[in-house]
């Protein structure tokens, strides 16, 4: 083994430490852990520290596998749809021009660490600005479920919008055009069936890690080879695999590597440069340019006729600042357009963005029913699909969650109910996939204040049975069944101890835990198999 790496290892240690105790903290008040990660690296920064080797390829490998599961839950044609890709050219238009123009404003008056700005790289800085925070979004939808919801699929367009807009930049102000062969790229579409065969050959343990990892790095060399930022490789990759329905397995062989390399990234945005009170108190001076970003997304997504929550939801998940930002600022620096200071700036407004915008995500039911009169004054008409009535056709039981668990339940209970058991979920494909199975899946989310409305007013349903993905959805949609006064009766699976409490305690009749109840239900199996 060799010593220099240990070395290393062991300097990085004590910034993981330290980066695990300040995200302890963050979380034990209320705060995402990431709150905690940010500040160790300003911390660090602070006192002079600089990444280490270990540290910025936790960071690098972070991102790349976090574009690639962006990838595999990837609905290209959510991308065609007006409220995408219109939604981000005019929000990144008027956002870089207003920005910008605002910080030429100050430098013409003269302001300190302002002054000498010329108009191009004011409107740098705008750009830098325009950007929302993939690493942000994809972490907050993850946790809470929600990205294959409406709003998520919205939010996760936009960003991919964002992002390409970013490689097109990086491409035309280094100079450097993609090689000569890079078209040939585009055959890569022609091994999806490839691709797919060997996921279903895989299985599904270690070998499955091992091949998430291979096709993402392997996207990124290539991509990289040609040319063309890496990262964009690892998104290509895994649409090359997405729809397939073991991508979403795949997917979530990935999510522990990610969130892991994931603190890398989050540690080195603190130490892009040395912090100053100056730097600092400018970063500051930026952070409210994001409650106009976050208007402005709602303005534009009420106007495109998304419904007021669809779009509250999408634009509190891209109210913050982005790492591409700090990528368009760092071609800045380097060309020089734009002093070194300004790394530390971005990096600043950046990590206070995060803080702000992580207990807004986290409430975001909350605020949206606290103030629904406000929101929905905003909405347009005519309504888009995803927002029609819901028939419930007589239906007297409701299964809230159509993933494995939640289809289990609905074929069991339709066996001994028949035609008056429906399912429930807002993964729209995953709703067509079951209406193609024969089931009877309607498209919504029960933890949306806006459902029950949406459900005709003479609805029978007795009993709701919930298994969402997380206890939080779980929790949203109870408190939602109170909000409404529902008498009937509510039954909510539970995944770890302690949450069988707290569903109980808001209001479920029962609670089951998914893996105590499995590990009797194969024992009474067992037993009734030896008896026979």
């Amino acid at each position: 083994m060799e010593f220099e790496w240990i070395a290393i290892a062991l300097g990085d240690v004590a910034w993981i430490t330290l980066a695990f105790i300040l995200g302890l903290l963050a979380s034990q008040v209320g705060l995402p852990p990431l709150v905690g990660f940010l500040v160790t690296g300003f911390v660090l920064g602070y006192l002079g520290t600089t990444g280490g080797d270990v540290l910025n390829k936790l960071a690098d490998l972070g991102i790349t596998i976090l574009l690639f599961t962006v990838g595999l839950k990837l609905d290209l044609r959510a991308l065609i749809r007006p409220q995408v890709w219109a939604v981000t050219l005019l929000h990144s238009t008027i956002t870089t021009v207003v920005a910008g123009l605002l910080v030429f404003w100050l430098a013409v008056l003269g302001l300190p660490f302002f002054a000498g700005l010329d108009l191009g790289p004011a409107l740098v800085i705008g750009f830098a600005l325009s950007f929302s925070s993939t690493v942000f979004a994809v972490s907050s939808l993850e946790t809470s479920g929600e990205m294959k919801s409406l709003h998520g699929s919205i939010a996760i367009g936009i960003l991919i919008m964002q992002d390409l807009a970013a490689v097109a930049f990086l491409a035309a102000s280094t100079g450097k055009l993609p090689a000569i062969w890079s078209p040939a790229l585009f055959a890569l579409v022609f091994l999806r069936p490839l691709l797919i065969r060997l996921l279903l050959r895989v299985g599904h343990g270690e070998l499955m890690i091992l091949y998430g990892l291979v096709l993402a790095l392997g996207g990124a060399e290539l991509f990289e080879l040609a040319g063309i930022k890496g990262d964009l490789g690892a998104l290509v990759l895994g649409v090359l695999v997405a729809g397939h329905r073991r991508s979403d397995e795949l997917a979530k062989s990935m999510f522990g590597f990610k969130d892991l390399f994931l603190v890398g990234f989050f540690l080195s945005i603190g130490l892009v440069g040395e912090l100053t009170w100056q730097a600092l108190l400018v970063g500051l001076a930026l952070v409210p340019l994001v409650l106009g970003k976050s208007a402005l997304f709602l303005a534009l997504m009420t106007r495109f006729h998304l419904r007021a929550r669809t779009s509250l939801l999408a634009s509190l998940n891209l109210s913050n600042f982005s790492e591409f930002g700090l990528i368009v600022t760092a071609i800045g620096v380097a060309n020089g357009w734009l002093g070194p200071e300004w790394l530390v700036v971005l990096a600043v407004a950046l990590s206070v963005s995060f803080i702000i915008a992580a207990p807004l995500v986290a409430a975001d039911d909350w605020l949206y029913g606290r103030y629904r009169p406000v929101w929905t004054r905003l909405q347009r008409e005519p309504r888009l699909p995803d927002d029609d009535y819901l028939d419930t056709q007589a239906a007297t039981i409701a299964v809230f969650g159509m993933g494995r668990v939640g289809t289990g339940a609905y074929d069991t209970m339709r066996e001994h109910f028949g035609e008056t058991v429906i399912g429930v979920d807002f993964n729209h494909n995953g709703v067509c996939r079951h209406r193609d199975a024969g089931r009877n899946v309607l498209h919504g989310d029960p933890s949306d204040a806006d459902f029950w409305e949406k459900v005709d007013a003479d609805h029978r349903i007795e009993l709701v049975m919930l298994a969402l993905p997380t206890l939080i959805a779980n929790l949203d949609a109870l408190a939602q069944l109170r909000r409404v006064g529902f008498q009937g009766k509510v039954t909510a699976t539970a995944r770890h101890p302690g949450e069988e409490k707290k569903l109980a305690e808001c209001g479920a009749t029962a609670v089951f835990n998914i893996y105590k109840e499995a590990g009797a239900g194969f024992a009474e199996h067992t037993m009734a198999m030896a008896e026979s």
